[in-house]
């Protein structure tokens, strides 16, 4: 994970950049009016996390898919099986949930920070 410093960040419109580009991560929705929103479509560092926002939660549901088939096929290992998938799911919620929260406070610091793969995509668009 890197952390770049964004460039020229400041408040257009009624909304300041770093608020926006925080409130981007919240759900897609608010990522995609970001992106249709005139002033907020033409600003670098809303733009680049508005799309890193929607390209985590794509990679999320790929992640859920991936865990729930890790649970099933932990629920047929003996003994153990159940409790095993029950702590990866665990940790892959505890996970996921502490990068949210990471980027959405960087994001309010006025950070670009960008995901290895994800951060990538959403710069290159």
């Amino acid at each position: 994970m890197i952390a770049v410093p964004a460039a020229a960040v400041g408040a257009h419109g009624f909304l300041p950049d770093h608020i926006a580009a925080a409130l981007a991560y919240l759900t897609p929705i608010p990522a995609i009016v970001f992106l249709r929103l005139k002033p907020f479509n033409r600003i670098p560092f809303v733009r680049f996390h508005a799309l890193q926002s929607i390209f985590l939660a794509l990679a999320s549901v790929v992640l859920a898919f991936v865990v729930r088939i890790v649970f099933w096929l932990m629920s047929f290992v003996p003994r153990f099986g159940y409790l095993l998938a029950s702590l990866t799911v665990l940790l892959a919620v505890l996970g996921w949930l502490i990068l949210w929260l990471v980027v959405i406070v960087k994001a309010l610091q006025h950070e670009r920070f960008m995901l290895p793969v994800i951060g990538s995509l959403a710069d290159g668009m």
